[in-house]
């Protein structure tokens, strides 16, 4: 049996999408535009810094947008674009997988989504 040529753009996607992280912070941007501190206080246990160097990645990707407005304070936001707007049904799909299939131990089960 022959086995099938991974796609290279597929391959370059998941390579993205694979980092740690990463489609947790995108379904955390799937409601509307949010700020450093509301995604980072959203998600256990992830870093500030691992935070801003997903972020970083996913603008120079195109997927996500970072918005200043010039206030005092400076107020910072991050949103999908048209490009990672479009995962939103992968997303959802992946929601809808975990909700059938996955199974939490008791105390995962206690911690705050």
């Amino acid at each position: 049996m022959e086995v099938p040529e991974v796609c290279p753009r597929f391959e370059r996607a998941v390579d993205i999408l694979s980092k740690r992280w990463t489609t947790l912070i995108l379904h955390q941007l799937l409601p509307g535009p949010q700020r450093f501190a509301a995604i980072e206080g959203s998600l256990r246990n992830l870093s500030g810094k691992v935070l801003s160097d997903r972020l970083k990645e996913l603008e120079e990707e195109g997927i996500v947008t970072r918005t200043v407005y010039p206030e005092k304070p400076v107020r910072i936001e991050y949103s999908l674009t048209d490009k990672g707007a479009e995962l939103a049904p992968i997303l959802d799909q992946i929601q809808h997988w975990a909700t059938r299939w996955i199974q939490l131990s008791p105390e995962e089960d206690r911690l705050p989504s």
